[in-house]
């Protein structure tokens, strides 16, 4: 597997990687993944540095990636030594680690599209150059019906709609903390996210709390994640800056407990996700999800389509501090709707239980190699760019 993003770095593309890595390790298989990384950075047995990772502006976001002739050294000696039986890319058009495997390869490749992005006008220039690469991608894989639309108005063509995964009983079984527990007169809401990235909607919790604190004077907002608030907090009302509680980095026990312990979680982001893996985890935990009303986050709690309705969570439009307000306080005064939506939540999680998802990925695994053994042997490509320019027969699927 190639990850693109720093492995030191906290990010969902990271964990996901690790997670399902992990857990193809437990059953038995052989799995390595190539990375960029810091020098210094603890890394498992399992994974490989590909060289210290730059800032990058992505997709709304800071990546840290790596790209350059040294990398492609690197990942050239990886490939040839690793002899896999299949190369496993995510986010392969990002500029890192990823492409320049799709570039090198040989093998079998599925890759992951992870981010939703309406349009890239970078991707749209640079598709002549990548099309003959893109061929060698036997199976493609998006985590959502965005990535899926990513890759449909970039790419064409079709992939697997898999999406990512959770531990589910890990989230499920965490002991609650009485420091982050609730009460009815002092309830707690959980945010998790990097705190000063905008789209993931910090700010818009923190406009909403004068009117939660207005109902529920010893409200508390615990938020859990990098970066510096300081900024948002010397702006926001200094009510709502006295009842936020900075965690900052917190472990993957630690998370699971926060979300096992609040009365509900609130994710106020703004857009820019394909997913919306903590809101899995919050179901998985029992914690009761408060959402913009964007169209990753209504999949993954299933609101608005014929079989969900509005059981697994709440949605409020997006970017909206008001709104968000709204729909928190009927849902504090109201534990039965609490109850109500930890029980839909926790079964709604099981969906995305590692279990589950690991199985569909390891269905693509062995449909791509099985196709790849009933073709005819190709010589092999001489350079790094006869690899570029060497597309898959049947490849693009």
């Amino acid at each position: 597997m190639v990850c693109p993003y720093a492995w030191d770095v906290p990010g969902g593309v990271q964990y996901h990687v690790r997670d399902i890595a992990e857990h193809f390790i437990r059953q038995g298989h052989e799995v390595w993944v190539l990375a960029p990384a810091e020098n210094d950075a603890d890394l498992p047995d399992y994974v490989t540095s590909v060289g210290r990772p730059v800032p990058v502006r992505y997709n709304g976001s800071v990546a840290r990636v790596t790209l350059g002739p040294a990398t492609s050294t690197r990942v050239s000696r990886w490939l040839e030594a690793g002899n896999f039986d299949v190369l496993h890319l995510h986010e392969p058009l990002n500029p890192s680690v990823s492409l320049v495997a799709l570039w090198a390869s040989t093998e079998p490749v599925v890759a992951t599209f992870h981010s939703a992005m309406i349009r890239s006008r970078a991707l749209h220039a640079a598709h002549p150059l990548l099309r003959p690469s893109l061929e060698k991608i036997r199976g493609r894989i998006a985590v959502s019906e965005d990535a899926l639309g990513t890759v449909q108005r970039h790419l064409g063509g079709m992939a697997f709609i898999i999406p990512n995964g959770v531990h589910v009983d890990s989230f499920a079984l965490a002991p609650v903390r009485p420091q982050w527990a609730g009460t009815p007169e002092a309830p707690t809401l959980a945010f998790l996210g990097r705190v000063d990235e905008p789209r993931k909607g910090l700010a818009i919790a923190l406009q909403a709390m004068p009117d939660l604190l207005e109902v529920h004077p010893g409200i508390r907002l615990l938020v859990a994640g990098p970066g510096d608030a300081s900024d948002l907090l010397k702006d926001a009302d200094p009510r709502a800056a006295a009842a936020t509680v900075m965690l900052g980095m917190v472990s993957d026990d630690d998370k699971a407990s926060l979300l096992r312990s609040v009365d509900a979680y609130v994710a106020p982001h703004l857009g820019g996700e394909s997913f919306g893996i903590v809101l899995v985890e919050a179901m998985a935990a029992g914690a009761p999800v408060v959402a913009s009303d964007l169209p990753a986050f209504a999949a993954v709690l299933d609101i608005g389509t014929p079989t969900g309705g509005d059981a697994n969570g709440i949605l409020f439009q997006t970017g909206s501090p008001q709104g968000l307000a709204q729909a928190m306080l009927p849902l504090l005064a109201d534990p039965a709707r609490r109850e109500a939506l930890r029980v839909a939540g926790r079964a709604r999680s099981r969906v995305f239980d590692w279990d589950v998802v690991a199985a569909k990925v390891m269905a693509v695994y062995e449909t791509v190699i099985a196709g790849a053994d009933a073709e005819p042997e190709e010589p092999a490509p001489q350079g790094l760019w006869g690899r570029l320019v060497r597309g898959v027969p049947g490849g693009g699927n």
